[in-house]
C-alpha cells in the first residue's frame, strides 16, 4: 500500500469512527420527544415517582433493579448489570433480549437513532 492510500484509509477510518460516535451520542431534544413513548409507565424530573415502571432519574450508572421502593421482576433484580449508555440503548431497542423475562411490556424503539436520542435525554436526568 502506498503512502497516499494509507493516508486516505486512515482519514476514512477516523471519519467512520467519528460518525459512529455521533450516531451513538444522540440528540437530547429528540430524546425528550422520544420519551413520550415512556411516560405511560415512567416518570422523570424533580417530582418523579415510581409508577407502573420505576422512575428513570439517574438511570445511567445505576444498577439494574435497584430504584428504591419499586417491585422489580426477579429477572431485573438478578440481571447483574449497571446501566451504561450502551446497554440502555440495547435495552430500549429490545428489552426482552437484554434482560429476558423482565416485566417491562414494551416491545422496543424502532431505530438505533431513536434509542441513542432517548439515552442522551435520560443521561441529563440526575
Amino acid at each position: 500500500m502506498n503512502r497516499a492510500t494509507r493516508i486516505a484509509t486512515g482519514i476514512a477510518l477516523a471519519f467512520g469512527i467519528a460518525l459512529q460516535a455521533c450516531a451513538q451520542s444522540g440528540n437530547v431534544e429528540a430524546g425528550r420527544k422520544a420519551f413520550g413513548k415512556c411516560i405511560y409507565c415512567h416518570q422523570v424530573g424533580p417530582s418523579a415517582r415510581n409508577m407502573f415502571g420505576p422512575h428513570l432519574n439517574g438511570i445511567v450508572g445505576r444498577r439494574a433493579g435497584s430504584a428504591p421502593d419499586y417491585r422489580y421482576s426477579a429477572a431485573m433484580k438478578n440481571a447483574g448489570i449497571v446501566w451504561t449508555e450502551e446497554n440502555l440503548r440495547a435495552f430500549v431497542r429490545k428489552p426482552g433480549k437484554v434482560v429476558p423475562d423482565n416485566n417491562m411490556r414494551f416491545y422496543g424503539l424502532w431505530s438505533d437513532k431513536e434509542a441513542a436520542d432517548l439515552v442522551a435525554y435520560l443521561r441529563t436526568l440526575k
